[in-house]
């Protein structure tokens, strides 16, 4: 894979990471205003889903980092 190449893949990874955490961010603030509601079982439904973004997240920088180094590469298809 180009350099080029490597590079775009690393930052769409590190970028949807990004995306990932701050849609978890915003996840948590409504969660946080749902708690305390007749909302709550709503709240902690969100709380999880906050929960798989974030394992997400975790895991594409990771691969970002994989890329980095040269561990991971992308054949053309």
């Amino acid at each position: 894979m180009g350099q080029r190449q490597t590079q775009i893949l690393k930052h769409d990874l590190k970028t949807i990471a990004e995306d990932l955490k701050w849609a978890s961010v915003d996840l948590v603030k409504i969660a946080e205003r749902l708690r305390g509601s007749e909302h709550e079982a709503d709240a902690w439904a969100i709380l999880r889903m906050v929960g798989v973004l974030i394992n997400g997240e975790e895991r594409l920088v990771k691969y970002a980092s994989e890329v980095k180094s040269g561990r991971i590469s992308r054949s053309k298809a």
